[in-house]
């Protein structure tokens, strides 16, 4: 297992703390005389810092009292070593981190990296805001305790720990919203609306600019609101040193909120409304509480936490869509909700249809193809008079394959659903090439040309939930997330599978024939 926490390719999954920790940590490390050791090692090592100064904010009673990590902390500690060197120009290094409520991302940006930029002078000056300035004083206070009660710290950092003083013996600058070390490095604390501009310590200007959850809960915002806290940021606090180092840190807390809009570019939306992320230069680093590996197969983020059975239990809710996926359905939304997600298993399965929403690479940025097994058959519906057809999807996966693979897992799922009996392929992605991919497939092959925009094709396919003609054969939860998100969710290709077999198996023969399409290969 790798032991390296910052390999590209390590993961929560495959990181083997214990062993990174027994490969460099030693006993007499705790000696007074081994402050130099510590401080070597450390230096350009934010986690070996953590590990060292800062452990009781490593762990917590979800996690057993254990120092555990997700992928978003690998991630965060990877990053932060950039923090060593100063920006190679203007505006480069702004970035914005989003992820799950509870993921300690306050102890990280508020605490853990600025205190260990602060300990080797990698940073001068850190100005952090929060939404209010309680919130930011009430961090900055989290900071202030470590300086004066962490002996270690004191030990190896002692100027850091120490306040300045003046010529006369009086502090400097220590109050409730400003520390001031010895050392000279500042730390400055405020509400993001308190009036920032032209914040300056003789000729110190923040070289590093802290946001941490600016944004309040949707209960006290609105879009009015939205626009005037986005100009802060823009206006006020990213002229402060346009040269500094910017992180700002958040989860979404409303639809169309700053954060929201963040992952809406992140994930490829461009409109006039979203041109400020780019004019701005941020790089948006999402992090999703489901991993989800290119074979379709998923595992937590933070296992140590969050299981998969917690997630798996709760992913359905309107609360994970927001909070955890950072993908906030509208309480007034149009399309799907949990009501809609039935389950029935059936003794006997109908004919089927294998549906493919194809991506147009392989390649791990772009879309994933959408796979779903949907039968149809004769039932009872509820509140309708006589036998109607009703489908059952039977599979839904998203993957990342190139055609090659792609073919094989599409005959794999042939050979353990002996009921299909076309390959219903979407061709606006590669057009008739699929067909070269699909070649000898053991079943009839059907292309279609979407002309529909899919909005309107979801709402043709919530309408057979919502009458009872569409369950889920067994619980999908890859699936119900892209719909209860849909239409912004972070990815639709199973809604598109699924709602392209849903509509061809269950729209009269009459109106079935104006979508078109090619037969090929008749069985």
């Amino acid at each position: 297992m790798s032991v390296d926490p910052y390999a590209p390719e390590t993961t929560s999954a495959t990181f083997d703390y214990r062993a990174w920790l027994a490969s460099w940590y030693r006993k007499e490390f705790k000696e007074d005389r081994y402050e130099e050791s510590r401080r070597f090692v450390t230096r350009y090592d934010p986690m070996r810092f953590a590990v060292m100064y800062l452990p009781h904010h490593l762990k917590s009673e979800e996690t057993g009292g254990q120092v555990t990590w997700s992928d978003a902390h690998l991630e965060w500690f990877r990053h932060a070593r950039a923090w060593a060197d100063k920006p190679g120009r203007i505006a480069s290094e702004r970035d914005a981190y989003v992820a799950p409520r509870s993921m300690g991302k306050s102890t990280f940006f508020f605490l853990i990296l600025p205190l260990w930029a602060a300990a080797h002078g990698h940073v001068k000056f850190a100005a952090a805001f929060a939404d209010s300035s309680a919130q930011a004083q009430a961090h900055l206070a989290t900071f202030k305790r470590e300086l004066e009660t962490n002996s270690w710290l004191r030990r190896d950092f002692p100027d850091l720990c120490a306040p300045a003083k003046r010529l006369r013996g009086v502090t400097v600058s220590d109050h409730v919203g400003m520390l001031h070390a010895a050392s000279g490095f500042v730390f400055a604390a405020r509400g993001i609306d308190s009036g920032s501009l032209g914040m300056k310590v003789g000729n110190l200007r923040p070289d590093l600019l802290l946001m941490d959850d600016i944004e309040p809960d949707e209960a006290n915002y609105s879009e009015y609101q939205m626009e005037k806290r986005l100009g802060t940021v823009r206006d006020t606090v990213l002229p402060l040193n346009v040269a500094a180092r910017v992180v700002l840190v958040g989860t979404v807390t409303m639809p169309g909120s700053i954060v929201h809009q963040l992952i809406q570019y992140q994930r490829g939306e461009r409109r006039p409304s979203l041109a400020w992320v780019e004019e701005d230069g941020w790089r948006v680093h999402h992090a999703l509480p489901i991993k989800q590996g290119d074979d379709g197969t998923e595992r937590s983020a933070w296992p140590a936490k969050w299981p998969m059975s917690f997630l798996n239990a709760i992913r359905t809710t309107r609360s994970f869509a927001k909070n955890y996926l950072n993908a906030p359905i509208p309480a007034d939304g149009s399309y799907w909700s949990a009501e809609d997600l039935r389950v029935e298993v059936l003794e006997e399965w109908g004919p089927a249809i294998l549906s493919i929403d194809p991506a147009t690479t392989s390649k791990s940025t772009s879309d994933y193809t959408g796979l779903a097994v949907v039968s149809r058959t004769q039932e009872k519906v509820r509140g309708v008079l006589g036998l109607h057809h009703v489908c059952h999807v039977r599979h839904a996966e998203k993957v990342r394959l190139p055609p090659s693979e792609l073919r094989k897992k599409v005959l794999t799922l042939l050979d353990r659903y002996p009921e299909v009996g076309l390959l219903l392929v979407e061709t606006n992605q590669g057009g008739d090439l699929w067909l070269e991919t699909f070649h000898d497939v053991p079943v009839r092959i059907r292309t279609l040309h979407q002309s529909v925009k899919k909005e309107v094709r979801a709402q043709r396919a919530l309408n057979f939930y919502q009458r009872g003609q569409v369950f889920h054969a067994q619980p999908m939860p890859s699936l119900n997330d892209e719909l209860l998100a849909f239409p912004r969710g972070l990815h639709d290709d199973l809604v598109d599978a699924v709602g392209t077999a849903v509509n061809t198996l269950l729209t009269p023969k009459e109106k079935k024939k104006k979508a078109g399409g090619t037969s090929l290969f008749a069985a």
